[in-house]
């Protein structure tokens, strides 16, 4: 077993913070809707819903940005109600999310 499978997903470092503070407002919303659209009513890893986003959608759009922040903007949907979880969101590999199940579903 490797350190990154008992270590939760590290800060971002200063060389990847300055990347990510250079992002828009717009540009931020468009790696959230790029989530969003990567998962589905049943449970998905974080770690593929980043993995999905940053290779099939965004690689080109935003070169540089770590697979870090995308799992922080996927808490962060979580926490506005988008999506729901399970598992230890510190670890991307060992946690799942799925679209917000409606009360009628």
């Amino acid at each position: 077993m490797n350190s990154h499978d008992v270590e939760p997903d590290p800060p971002l470092s200063a060389e990847q913070l300055k990347i990510v503070e250079a992002l828009s407002g717009e540009q931020i919303a468009e790696i959230d809707n790029a989530l969003l659209a990567n998962c589905i009513k049943r449970w998905r890893k974080v770690a593929a819903v980043v993995g999905f986003t940053m290779t099939d959608q965004l690689m080109d759009a935003f070169p540089g940005v770590p697979d870090i922040f995308y799992a922080g903007r996927v808490r962060r949907l979580i926490d506005k109600g988008s999506l729901e979880a399970s598992g230890n969101l510190n670890y991307m590999r060992y946690s799942e999310v799925r679209l917000r199940q409606d009360s009628s579903d």
